[in-house]
């Protein structure tokens, strides 16, 4: 709102927020200091999954600032303490429903109802599990659903890849930069991956193709570290052991947009369609990182995207008078 020629003053009123930021990875703590920053008093929604992706990492070696790497759990929290510092304040909690259709924009947080002005969603995408019984304990200990992340830490080492899309092949042509030898892993007989990608992965003499087999468990809890993996094959049923040192899922991700489907535009598995910048369709509500972005998804790619959204969402306020 405005004093009749006077400044522009942001409202403080907590039943009625400037700004709510869904998500508290990399893309919603940076929308978080910025939004602070700018004396906007942002809510921080948590989210189901704390921290985002980086969570589930150990160390982060290609985030900018930090040459001897750092935690993912670390840095996440480092952000979250900045955001603090300038002012924002931190709830745990899920957007059940959500109402974007009109001023205020409204949000189910967990059965209660907030009110915003402006709406920054980085709720990130879930990566897609097999559901192993091993699965969950081990990662960040040699399972992980990003090679571009993690494939550094398994130079010389044997890397088994699941999947049978172009992620898996990009993602297997990758990590060959590293291992000594990639497996892919695939329950079916044929790949979904396009000719194009499918035709470089058979090329790379690094990677060896086992079709019509799944994988039964991952080991050793007992270790703490991936040492290697039960397999089956559909087609007989047998079973055997196979030594591996780094377990990468390449089966997609989940986009976390349900509360959103039928008002904001998104694509057909999901994920926020740009309107350019940080926009949506929807005048207020802005998008930062996984949740939009289907290609990159690394931290600092997430914590621009952050920054972008809060200039947005700044920049809106003023510009509506607010």
């Amino acid at each position: 709102m405005r004093r009749p020629g006077g400044p522009l003053i942001y409202c403080y009123d907590k039943s009625v927020r400037n700004v709510i930021i869904i998500g508290s990875g990399c893309a919603g703590n940076t929308a978080a200091i910025y939004t602070a920053r700018a004396n906007l008093k942002p809510l921080v929604v948590i989210g189901h999954e704390p921290g985002g992706q980086l969570s589930l990492t150990t160390s982060v070696e290609n985030f900018p600032g930090f040459p001897g790497g750092i935690n993912g759990p670390d840095l996440v929290e480092n952000m979250k303490k900045q955001a603090e510092e300038f002012g924002a304040e931190f709830m745990y909690g899920s957007v059940t429903e959500a109402d974007l259709k009109g001023t205020p924009i409204r949000l189910n947080i967990d059965g209660e109802w907030h009110e915003t002005l402006t709406l920054i969603i980085a709720s990130g995408a879930s990566a897609k599990w097999l559901g192993l019984p091993n699965e969950q304990k081990l990662i960040g200990h040699g399972v992980s659903s990003c090679a571009t992340c993690d494939g550094a830490f398994y130079r010389d080492r044997k890397i088994m890849v699941v999947g049978g899309g172009d992620t898996a092949m990009e993602e297997s042509n990758f990590l060959t930069r590293f291992g000594s030898e990639v497996t892919l892993v695939h329950r079916r007989e044929e790949f979904r991956a396009s000719k194009i990608m499918l035709d470089r992965a058979k090329a790379n003499p690094k990677i060896k193709f086992l079709m019509n087999t799944v994988v039964e468990d991952i080991h050793d809890i007992a270790k703490n570290e991936v040492t290697g993996v039960t397999l089956r094959s559909v087609k007989t049923g047998k079973t055997w052991d196979q030594a591996v040192d780094g377990f990468f899922l390449a089966i997609g991700h989940i986009p976390n947009t349900k509360p959103y489907v039928g008002q904001i535009d998104l694509d057909p598995d999901g994920y926020i369609l740009s309107k350019g910048g940080a926009r949506t369709n929807i005048k207020g509500v802005f998008h930062a990182g996984d949740v939009q972005d289907r290609v990159y998804r690394q931290a600092v790619t997430a914590a621009g995207a952050g920054c972008m959204a809060a200039i947005e969402a700044e920049r809106y306020l003023e510009a509506e008078g607010h």
